[in-house]
């Protein structure tokens, strides 16, 4: 075999399309597994703090001990912060169907910090559909985008 073999084009384009396809799908699925244990994680936390009450007596402390032993067996990524942020994002969203496989951690962080259930909805769903990245969701909710609409619909 000669060592400069000129490569078919048509085969490196379609060998590549196959690479990338596979590297998106591999992070999607990565995401998704992630973001339904974030919510799992919160869940527990939520579920164990409240006992069955609507105000939990405890929830600090259990959540400050968990976070240390949490960091202490697998490394960073369960701060206190982080398992706050678990435990509002599973408040937030309390029936997981309908978490959307196409939004990352960080957007539901930003969706999370949304008050108002249906701005969060419209931006949940605007944001799935017309795939606007984390930096694209920030910038549609500080623009008031969704107050806007409600606005222009009410004039009409």
């Amino acid at each position: 075999m000669k060592k400069n073999t000129p490569i078919n084009k048509k085969l490196y384009a379609n060998i590549q399309s196959i690479i990338e396809a596979s590297k998106n799908a591999v992070s999607r699925a990565v995401n998704t597994v992630m973001v339904k244990a974030y919510w799992e994680i919160g869940r527990e936390i939520f579920e164990e703090e409240q006992k069955g009450k609507n105000r939990a007596d405890y929830g600090a402390y259990i959540v400050e001990s968990l976070s240390k032993q949490l960091t202490n067996d697998y490394g960073k990524g369960f701060s206190l912060t982080n398992l706050k942020q678990m435990r509002q994002f599973y408040v937030q969203f309390p029936i997981g169907q309908t978490l959307s496989g196409q939004l990352s951690w960080s957007h539901y962080l930003i969706l999370s910090k949304i008050e108002d259930k249906k701005a969060r909805q419209f931006y949940m769903k605007e944001c799935a559909n017309s795939k606007w990245s984390v930096r694209e969701l920030e910038r549609q909710v500080a623009s008031l985008l969704f107050e806007r609409l409600a606005l222009s619909k009410n004039k009409k």
